[in-house]
């Protein structure tokens, strides 16, 4: 069976739902956890794809210039294998922060302030030629939880999705990697966990049982789109989606 390296930067943002839909579409799962003391492996030989989940980390350094987390770097050296040797990628929140800082893109303290709760984005004419955003709705529901936001894509990336507050909310780079702004892999336990004590719900202002609710009220249909998503990822990953198309119309990459 193909296997899929999962990176879990975080104990509070596991695979949970996405993991369930993975497995269903036929690939068997390796997580690492670096967090807990996993060493991250030199290369992705022998992986058929590579998902990187979010976190609390930033994805740009601290103050002093050191990564806020230590296996940051080495994690970015196999976002550049990855998308270098065409293994299908997967990068979710700060996992797609990640992904377009490996490439030169821009990732900040978002000046619009922390996105936080269920939300629609905008699939962009570029989505259409997206062998796994093709498929998806033209406002799929959403996910968010993020302060930091991706600021500036990488030269050659495509945009596939957008918001009116933050315009980078999903892209592609080359013809397999995928970074998501938004969060897919949530179930209402893991919203209930994040939203305890939360800083990010006191600097908004928001009752943290209203915005559990308001989650767990789209949690269907957040399923209804990414469920099919991620089947197609798993199925690209084992070789059987046709990704003819996307390559045809590709951007050059300038790396």
């Amino acid at each position: 069976m193909a296997t899929a390296l999962v990176i879990e930067n975080d104990p509070t943002d596991d695979l949970r739902r996405l993991g369930e839909w993975l497995t269903e579409g036929g690939i068997e799962l390796r997580v690492l956890r670096p967090h807990a003391g996993d060493e991250l492996p030199a290369d992705l030989d022998g992986y058929a794809a590579l998902v990187v989940l979010g976190g609390d980390q930033q994805a740009y350094p601290l103050p002093d210039g050191s990564p806020s987390a230590p296996w940051l770097p080495a994690l970015e050296g196999l976002l550049r294998k990855a998308v270098r040797q065409r293994v299908p990628t997967l990068a979710i929140c700060l996992g797609a922060q990640l992904l377009a800082r490996a490439h030169a893109g821009q990732v900040e303290r978002s000046p619009s302030g922390p996105e936080i709760g269920p939300a629609v984005v905008g699939k962009r004419d570029a989505a259409d030629n997206d062998p796994l955003f093709r498929y998806v709705p033209l406002m799929p529901d959403v996910l968010q939880w993020h302060s930091d936001e991706i600021t500036e894509l990488p030269h050659g990336a495509t945009l596939l999705a957008a918001s009116t507050r933050y315009p980078h909310q999903a892209f592609r780079l080359g013809d397999r990697a995928w970074g998501l702004q938004f969060h897919i892999e949530c179930d209402t336990a893991m919203i209930a966990d994040w939203a305890r004590d939360s800083a990010q719900l006191a600097e908004l202002g928001y009752d943290p049982e209203l915005v559990v609710a308001a989650c767990a009220r789209v949690m269907a249909d957040v399923e209804a789109v990414w469920q099919p998503f991620a089947i197609r990822f798993a199925a690209l990953a084992l070789g059987e989606l046709d990704d003819d198309s996307t390559r045809r119309s590709l951007p050059l990459l300038g790396h």
